[in-house]
């Protein structure tokens, strides 16, 4: 299998096995989920003039290249580390590319935003699909790491 480039999830993009790009999309999907409680526990109104509101446009477009192509990423992964039961394995990652999509027409909804407070932050991390998806990552990073 031929590295490829990480999905730009942040400054770098340095060349990745499908593991390495699962992973990193992993990493940033966690990572923007636990910058969202945060900034859901500030009360905001608005992202506008608020210090963490350009981070918070950073985590929402972090976010969003990390669930773009999550499910290709995924059945990339299942086909070059062969994992077994292939049939299974299916199944899972449909569910799991159903739900970053899912989750992915959440988050741009609310990036398309002008202002974007506190409340809405707190309804979107409350939101079946994202948490669908997380339990999702939870259980076949596990199942991966594993291998």
């Amino acid at each position: 299998m031929t590295p490829r480039a990480l999905p730009s999830l942040g400054p770098v993009t340095p060349m990745a096995t499908p593991r390495e790009d699962v992973k990193a999309r992993i990493e940033a999907i966690e990572e923007s989920y636990e910058f969202f409680l945060a900034y859901a526990a500030q009360g905001l109104t608005s992202d506008q003039g608020a210090k963490s509101g350009a981070m918070l446009r950073d985590f929402i477009k972090k976010i969003e290249r990390a669930l773009d192509g999550l499910g290709d990423s995924f059945r990339e992964l299942a086909a070059s580390e062969s994992l077994e039961p292939r049939g299974a394995w299916d199944d899972m990652l449909r569910v799991v590319a159903n739900d970053a999509s899912d989750a992915l027409a959440a988050v741009r909804l609310v990036a398309s935003r002008s202002g974007i407070s506190s409340q809405l932050i707190d309804n979107l991390n409350a939101n079946i699909h994202l948490r669908a998806l997380l339990t999702d990552l939870f259980l076949v990073d596990d199942l991966i790491d594993k291998r």
